[in-house]
């Protein structure tokens, strides 16, 4: 919606251009006219659009061109063409066509420019008016503030009497929103929801029942079953507009997003979300709420997971699909469907690494509009920064980053995969494009409670980088336990980016079913982890049918929620060991204390 209008009267030379100006702020007809009135302001408060409005005069004796003798041909040749002649393929001025002083002539001259309005789709309508008679004046400039605010243009087409093509695009992209059950049609109760969203207020029962009579009478399957359907809704936007009601469809336009060139708007797509350094994102329960209704609505055999086909319609309010072929080896699937738990790692792994591009999926799938919402910005919530985490030694996040560093063929690709459940001889072993990272999501009980953990393969070409990654809360350090060489690259890693930092590390040695291959003269892994005060190196193995091991993904999670003890053998348990260890401890000293004073005073 724009803050504000300019309105430019253009003309010939003494058609009252300056008269209708003061006309209008004086409410009388001027005696005097000077040759060019200065540009007045209307505060928004005493305009029908609530808009401030700029009015601007134009002189024809200040300009060069020379004069026609007939001004209903110059408008075709000059006028028109001096406003939008350079605009290209670009938005085009709206243009009010006004018939100046018409208390001279008996009649209406209407007749004589109806053929120009024909030709110039950008003429939203012509009023005749009379500056001295005070007639029509404000209608006028109501007409003139209406065009800039609502265009016509852009959602009708006035020679084949039908909804420009992007307009009905975007029509049916809020009809299929509004659609909660996907049945095709919008029954009463989703009619009110709509109407609610946009209007503030939900359709009397009456004015329901007049709107579904008016489209039966005129669309033929326009309503079906006692609800309305996609064709039904879009002849009732272009009954709106023929009926000079099209701000009521632009109010359904602007509520999805929808800018006057009929796109969803950056505004929209990406509302302001300031995110501190140190901090990340995370989606809040409104957040998980709306996306697992979208879930639900879409799952239409209610069997828990979404086929492709169920996906695809999902995807279909967005412009391209936003999650690709890769998302088999991020979350858990099911025989190629998406089960609820998989679909809201996604979700979370999404606002985790990119938080504007899940601000404008939940835009394309309509956040603000059907939650009633100012933006989408306000289902996401910002976590406080690490360092607090750290000097408190325990986190609040719900979503916890591991990254998975090793040398090439050590097991990093098997173990992200691993987590997602697929023993050795069930994982695809396709290789990824270089030099994107590779990620896997799923959920561990960390004392308890779900956390989320992400794990980032980290590549070869990375293992050595001079600038260590802070948003990492703990550092999976993978070397081959058949290849103790591979334990190098590993340490070279530790020294150079988390010796002297705060991130918890675990060194993990790989391919535990293998025979312990004969290690290098220099320092064990084991021997290793112990002078740094880290926890022994763990074992880990995918080989095999069965199902993998998680109890060490559970250990990596802990790791990050209690960094302070990941320095000790950190189990799930260990720490809730130690701090009893300690009351226990304390209450013992206590006791002993009262015991002593009680034999001093006896």
């Amino acid at each position: 919606m724009r803050r504000d209008v300019r309105i430019l009267l253009l003309g010939e030379a003494q058609v009252g251009k300056t008269s209708l100006i003061l006309s209008l702020v004086g409410e009388e007809f001027p005696e005097e006219v000077p040759a060019r009135a200065e540009e007045i302001t209307i505060p928004a408060d005493v305009t029908p659009e609530k808009v401030p409005t700029h009015i601007v005069d134009y002189s024809e004796s200040e300009q060069t061109d020379a004069e026609l003798q007939d001004e209903i041909h110059k408008i075709r040749t000059k006028w028109i063409p001096l406003v939008n002649g350079r605009t290209g393929s670009g938005p085009r001025v709206p243009i009010i066509l006004v018939g100046n002083k018409s208390d001279l002539r008996p009649g209406s001259s209407m007749e004589a420019v109806l053929p120009i309005m024909s030709q110039f789709p950008e003429i939203e309508t012509c009023v005749e008016c009379s500056a001295k008679h005070l007639r029509n004046i404000s209608e006028l400039f109501y007409y003139a503030q209406k065009a800039v605010l609502h265009p016509t243009a852009p959602l009708y087409d006035p020679e084949t009497k039908q909804l420009r093509p992007k307009c009905a695009q975007a029509l049916t992209r809020i009809f299929r929103l509004s659609d909660q059950d996907l049945d095709n049609c919008l029954s009463d109760e989703e009619l009110n929801a709509f109407q609610k969203s946009c209007f503030g207020h939900p359709l009397a029962p009456q004015a329901l029942e007049d709107v579904k009579r008016v489209v039966c009478k005129n669309v033929p399957g326009g309503v079906q079953d006692d609800r309305l359907t996609l064709d039904g809704f879009l002849f009732l936007n272009t009954l709106f507009i023929q009926r000079g009601r099209h701000e009521t469809t632009w109010a359904i336009l602007r509520r999805f997003g929808y800018s006057d060139m009929l796109e969803l708007t950056t505004d929209y797509l990406f509302p302001p979300l300031h995110v501190p350094a140190g901090c990340s994102t995370e989606l809040n329960h409104l957040g998980y709420q709306f996306v697992q209704q979208v879930f639900e609505k879409h799952d239409q055999d209610g069997d828990g997971a979404l086929s492709l086909e169920e996906l695809q319609n999902l995807f279909s309010v967005f412009p391209v699909a936003p999650w690709g072929p890769e998302l088999p080896h991020t979350v858990r699937t099911d025989s190629g469907r998406l089960p609820l738990h998989g679909y809201l790692c996604q979700w979370t792994l999404v606002t985790y690494l990119d938080v504007q591009h899940c601000l404008e999926y939940l835009g394309y799938l309509g956040y603000p509009s059907l939650c009633e919402q100012e933006s989408q910005a306000q289902a996401i919530t910002v976590t406080r920064e690490k360092r607090l985490d750290q000097e408190k030694g325990q986190t609040q996040r719900n979503v916890l980053m591991c990254k998975v560093v090793g040398a090439q063929g050590v097991g990093k690709s098997s173990f992200l995969q691993a987590f997602l459940g697929h023993s050795l001889g069930h994982q695809d072993t396709r290789p990824f494009s270089q030099g994107s990272p590779v990620y896997a999501i799923d959920t561990v009980q960390v004392n308890g409670q779900e956390k989320y953990l992400i794990l980032c393969e980290v590549g070869t070409d990375s293992l050595l980088a001079t600038s260590p990654d802070a948003a990492c809360d703990v550092a999976c350090l993978m070397f081959d336990g058949s290849d103790p060489t591979s334990f190098l690259y590993c340490a070279s890693v530790y020294k150079r980016h988390y010796m002297d930092g705060q991130t918890p590390c675990l060194f993990v040695s790989s391919k535990a079913d293998l025979p312990e291959g004969v290690s290098p003269p220099g320092l064990s892994p084991a021997e290793f982890c112990r002078r740094h005060r880290l926890p022994a190196p763990a074992l880990f193995s995918c080989e095999g049918p069965a199902l993998p091991n998680t109890d060490i993904f559970t250990r990596l999670a802990t790791m990050a929620v209690f960094p302070h003890l990941a320095h000790t053998e950190l189990h799930p348990t260990s720490w809730l060991r130690g701090m009893l260890v300690a009351v226990g401890a304390a209450v013992a000293a206590v006791l002993s204390f009262s015991l002593y004073r009680v034999l001093v005073k006896s």
